[in-house]
């Protein structure tokens, strides 16, 4: 398996405030990596380094065989990183089509793709994306960033505030994704249901990698000591 991401050593800082450490993370094509920890541990901020949207002060990240630690979040983008960010952010004042559209880049995945996933957003194309449900702009998010035809995914809380039945087409989704050989880091806190997707966990612990392994490797004292589970 070819290496797609490496995250070696960043350390972060707001300002005065250190906020991360020292976080490792590698993953390869295809694989799906769920990011881990209780809140405020750092799984954001290494996302949006990863995104170029925080700056490391020490460290190298680097992604289908650039060093991009210290190119523009745009660059990155470009280079294959679609972002799902926690909070959905879809353009209020667009149309879903709109979003979809304004996201596109390349020829593997279109308009036609993105409904076949997510038939709800076909049935409400010309609706507003802040007249959607939570849910649906959910879907929305993950749809304008697959329009990118990224090499990687990455969803920050996936599914955090929506309702069950909404949970579960996003699940199935990404379970979807994961047979078409898409990689993807996400962040979720329902393990019953992220486990099974990932092919590997990593847990941040205060702005530290703390521990890196296989979902089956994860042992009932291993999540309450870094989960609270």
């Amino acid at each position: 398996m070819s290496e797609l991401l490496r995250i070696e050593n960043i350390e972060v800082f707001y300002g005065p405030s250190q906020a991360l450490f020292g976080v490792d993370l590698k993953m390869g094509e295809g694989e799906v990596v769920a990011l881990m920890g209780r809140n405020g541990m750092g799984k954001t901020t290494t996302i949006r380094t990863l995104c170029r949207m925080s700056q490391q002060k020490r460290g190298d990240i680097f992604f289908a065989g650039h060093n991009i630690a210290k190119l523009p979040s745009h660059k990155v983008a470009q280079l294959g990183v679609g972002l799902v960010p926690e909070g959905r952010r879809c353009f209020p004042n667009l149309t879903v089509e709109e979003n979809l559209v304004a996201a596109a880049r390349g020829d593997v995945w279109t308009l036609e793709k993105v409904y076949a996933l997510f038939p709800r957003l076909e049935e409400r194309h010309v609706q507003l994306a802040n007249t959607l449900s939570g849910g649906e702009q959910q879907m929305l998010a993950v749809g304008r960033a697959l329009m990118t035809n990224p090499k990687l995914l990455v969803l920050d809380e996936a599914t955090e505030g929506l309702a069950p039945v909404i949970r579960t087409e996003i699940w199935s989704a990404v379970k979807e994704l994961k047979a078409a050989g898409q990689s993807i880091l996400i962040v979720d806190k329902t393990l019953s249901e992220l486990l099974p997707l990932v092919d590997k966990c990593v847990i941040l612990e205060r702005g530290r990698t703390a521990w890196t392994g296989t979902p089956d490797a994860l042992t009932d004292e291993l999540a309450d000591r870094y989960l609270g589970i």
